[in-house]
């Protein structure tokens, strides 16, 4: 069995501000700090002795690799991002940075979303990639207006029912 995997489809280059000093602050952290410490520790395992034994310069050196893995990631994707800030030309319809409230038509439980880029979602906190089926199917949709969308748990008939951006937030 190979180890190849299909290639995925390119991720949105669409950051906020707030996202862009996250990955930045992460960026600074990784090189700053875990890196430095990670590679003491490994050399302190590697003068242990007997590296094929050792399970710490293993655990070590794997640690290094995700975090220079990682580096070179963020390294990459932060030369392409483009920050988005501010409010669209039309405020009433949804655009990226737009803070969503919809009620599901067949239970009428209500969420709020907020559509950012994919390398700050985050489900637990109501922060939805631009790329998910969700934020895709309410693009460009306005108050009352119904939307259908397959999600991979199954069809949702939803209904729009505030828009917000982060200025007009309380």
């Amino acid at each position: 069995m190979s180890r190849w995997r299909p290639a995925t489809a390119a991720a949105t280059a669409l950051i906020t501000r707030a996202g862009l000093v996250r990955l930045r602050a992460e960026l600074d952290e990784l090189w700053r700090v875990r890196r430095p410490e990670v590679v003491s520790a490994l050399a302190a395992a590697a003068a242990e002795g007997d590296r094929s034994e050792n399970a710490e310069y293993s655990y070590r050196k794997k640690q290094l690799g995700e975090i220079d893995r990682r580096l070179r990631y963020l390294g990459k994707r932060l030369d392409i991002l483009r920050v988005v800030e501010g409010v669209p030309a039309d405020p009433g319809a949804i655009f990226f940075g737009a803070c969503v409230e919809i009620e599901d038509c067949n239970s009428g439980e209500r969420c709020v979303y907020r559509i950012v880029g994919p390398d700050e979602a985050d489900a637990s906190q109501g922060d939805i990639s631009i790329d998910s089926p969700l934020a895709r199917a309410l693009l460009k949709r306005r108050v009352d207006d119904e939307v259908r969308v397959e999600l991979p748990t199954g069809p949702l008939h939803l209904l729009v029912l505030t828009i917000r951006y982060p200025r007009d937030a309380p």
